[in-house]
């Protein structure tokens, strides 16, 4: 067997486990192998009879001095009682509804067991979890540390412990360390063997505890090394190198009805200069909302125009390309620059030449001035990149495309970026990848570790901070006339819910839009009301936007399809309902809707849960208005998995949760840097490399 070997032809593995397990990803003999346990149970201390304490878990060893099985008359239900003695004293185990184990015991069998000493109608009784008898070579699940798996239905931690025990004992001292020695020395790390061994079935917790910490290490190591080989592979392809045109930016600045702030000139710079390489630049700009990233990548776009080269720039919504359109429009009309919009439902075309602002244009009749190098800038939605189909709509092609600017969305490959050009197949478009979610440090060192980065860490001047407050429901009659003030200065609000409509399978009372939406009719009855959610198509989600943006409605009732990128100069409030559901960088995404001019903004965050871990998370929003230390917070108190594609990655929990600690990560991309730098001399380390790249799908 090999770790290929699929899970059906292992021992014990019947067709119903197999199913069950495939649930859990386990496909194969690597996969099983490699299921580390989620915690563990400590059941190697044993317990003597007279000094159990009522319901206090224990474990007991005792031998069977009697049994006996007999039927509750109401219940119908087996109860087999067993007499275990052992040197302080002797206590009845009774198992409820389990009488076909009558026949696994015998007198004089030596048993240990597992559970709680109980009391009941006058009399103690010992009530089981698990049991083992203690006549076989070795025991599997007690008297010593207990690992515990994720389960599923049917499928319980004891089985995959009876199933796994002897893979791991036939793979004992056989397996190929993946790490060079001399970082095994350096960080004290337990051998691969060790850990294996270890990690499944500890000796001691201090034992399963440096098992851990060698596999967290090694996973990290091996996230850092992939990053950088990929670095290193991006950097050795050929690009056009895009001179810095100093006159151009200048008048491009002067141009602004503001001022650029000192972090936008700063990545600014650094971006050019990466742009006046002949390799592809790989970079990430992180800016909270509204700090100007679209002025920036307008600057870097016209830099590139005016050395002859195309850019591009992709959104994830027709809504936000829209805007992108509008926004580049008004900074690049001065300056000659042909502007095209894509989107699977609008095209339209700007150019200097025409009298008026923008035309309505055939998506054919675009394709080809993009193509022959007449569109200078095209900006649109994932049609850019969707391959020719069956009914023989054409691909998007560049003439001589030196610029990818990608908002909120993080991977777009090298082959990605070839595949959008035609004369210049040799060389590389480069890319700049926008996002209004700040990524704590920790995932920015790891899974965008390939992207060199860039922060715009300060807001325009004359943006008000928003004022963030907490709402219990008592304070739900003041919320509502504060808005009502609002509202009737002219100003706009949103209402956010976690649900669309009520589910009645849920245990959860929480606020839905359609509910939310007649109940505000009412509250508001000289108001004009809309509601929004993602099952909503396109179109109709567009022309809701479209019309809240022109004031034809006072107040959006929505869910989370607002969280990006929509401009709402006029709207001044947003209600969060249920704000507890939300993880804090979801939660700053959403008051950045708001505050989006010079009037004075206000986010309301109403939960019904008032419990003090609630209170304190929220209270962050309240004291925060920096998005990145809220990314930094929530991180500790959520985990990563709410960081946009983290859960995809196939991490197991004891790498999420590591991804905490930037200590740990640092000091595993510090060792990953050392190994790279001479990898031929690593064999084994460079074949795991291969293998983990293909387990978690790194692009």
């Amino acid at each position: 067997m090999d770790f290929k070997t699929p899970i059906e032809n292992i021992k014990y593995i019947g067709e119903k486990q197999s199913k069950k397990l495939k649930k859990l990803k386990i496909h194969t003999l690597g996969d099983l192998l490699f299921y580390f346990p989620s915690h563990y149970e400590d059941f190697s201390q044993i317990t003597e009879m007279k000094d159990l304490k009522i319901n206090e878990d224990a474990v007991i060893k005792g031998k069977i001095m009697e049994l006996n099985e007999e039927r509750s008359f109401k219940k119908r239900i087996s109860i087999l009682t067993i007499l275990l003695q052992d040197d302080s004293s002797n206590i009845e185990a009774i198992f409820f509804n389990q009488g076909f184990l009558k026949n696994s015991f015998q007198k004089g069998d030596e048993l240990i067991v597992a559970g709680k000493l109980k009391f009941k109608e006058k009399s103690l009784y010992f009530s089981p979890t698990i049991f083992e008898k203690t006549n076989k070579n070795e025991l599997t699940h007690l008297g010593k540390i207990m690992p515990v798996y994720r389960e599923t239905k049917g499928l319980s931690s004891k089985y995959i412990r009876f199933v796994l025990k002897p893979l791991v004992d036939s793979f004992k001292g056989k397996l190929p360390e993946t790490l060079p020695d001399k970082i095994i020395k350096e960080h004290d790390l337990m051998s691969f063997n060790e850990a294996f061994e270890q990690i499944h079935f500890p000796k001691t917790m201090e034992m399963a505890e440096k098992a851990k910490k060698r596999f967290i290490f090694e996973h990290l190591f091996f996230i850092s090394l992939s990053s950088l080989k990929k670095k290193y592979e991006i950097k050795n392809e050929k690009a056009q190198k895009i001179e810095i045109k100093e006159d151009v930016i200048k008048r491009l600045k002067d141009s602004l009805p503001y001022k650029l702030t000192s972090a936008q000139e700063k990545v600014a710079k650094q971006i050019l200069e990466d742009l006046n390489i002949p390799h592809p630049m790989n970079r990430l700009l992180q800016g909270d909302v509204g700090s100007g990233k679209t002025v920036v990548a307008g600057l870097i776009a016209l830099n590139c125009i005016k050395n002859k080269t195309q850019a591009v720039l992709m959104a994830p919504t027709e809504i936000l390309a829209k805007q992108h359109f509008k926004t580049l429009f008004d900074i690049l009309k001065k300056f000659n620059v042909n502007v095209g919009l894509l989107t699977g439902k609008e095209d339209k075309y700007y150019s200097y030449k025409l009298k008026t602002d923008t035309i309505e244009i055939s998506r054919t009749k675009l394709l080809e001035k993009c193509a022959n190098g007449e569109i200078d800038i095209l900006i649109g939605t994932q049609a850019l990149i969707v391959k020719k189909t069956s009914d023989k709509k054409p691909k998007v092609l560049f003439k001589n495309l030196g610029l990818v600017v990608i908002d909120e969305q993080h991977r777009f490959g090298v082959k990605q970026r070839k595949e959008l050009c035609i004369e210049n197949n040799d060389k590389i478009p480069h890319l700049l990848s926008m996002t209004a979610t700040p990524i704590p440090r920790s995932l920015a060192l790891t899974i965008w570790g390939d992207l060199d980065l860039s922060i715009i860490d300060k807001m325009p001047k004359g943006r008000k901070q928003v004022k963030t407050s907490i709402v219990l429901p008592i304070e739900s009659e003041k919320t509502y006339k504060f808005i009502e003030k609002e509202l009737k200065k002219g100003n706009q609000c949103f209402v956010i819910c976690p649900r669309i409509e009520e589910d009645e399978n849920s245990k959860l009372d929480l606020k839905n839009v359609k509910d939310e939406f007649e109940n505000l009719k009412k509250i508001f009855p000289k108001f004009k009301i809309d509601m929004l959610h993602g099952k909503m198509k396109p179109k109709e989600k567009d022309e809701i936007m479209k019309n809240f943006k022109k004031k034809k409605f006072d107040v959006l009732v929505s869910t989370s399809v607002i969280e990006v990128g929509i401009d709402i100069p006029d709207a001044t409030v947003i209600l969060i309902e249920g704000a507890d559901r939300f993880g804090l960088a979801q939660l700053h995404q959403f008051r950045g809707r708001v505050g989006r001019s010079e009037k004075q903004s206000y986010c309301f965050l109403r939960t019904e849960s008032p419990t003090k871990n609630t209170i304190q998370r929220l209270k962050a929003m309240e004291k925060h208005a920096s998005g990145f230390e809220l990314s930094e917070i929530d991180l500790k108190l959520r985990g990563p998995g709410d960081f946009f594609g983290v859960k995809q990655w196939g991490f197991s929990d004891y790498v999420m949760s590591a991804l905490k600690d930037i200590k740990l990560v640092e000091e595993a991309r510090e060792a990953a840097k050392k190994v790279f730098l001479k990898l031929e001399n690593y064999p084994l380390t460079q074949k795991r490399l291969e293998s983990f790249e293909d387990k978690v799908h790194i692009e």
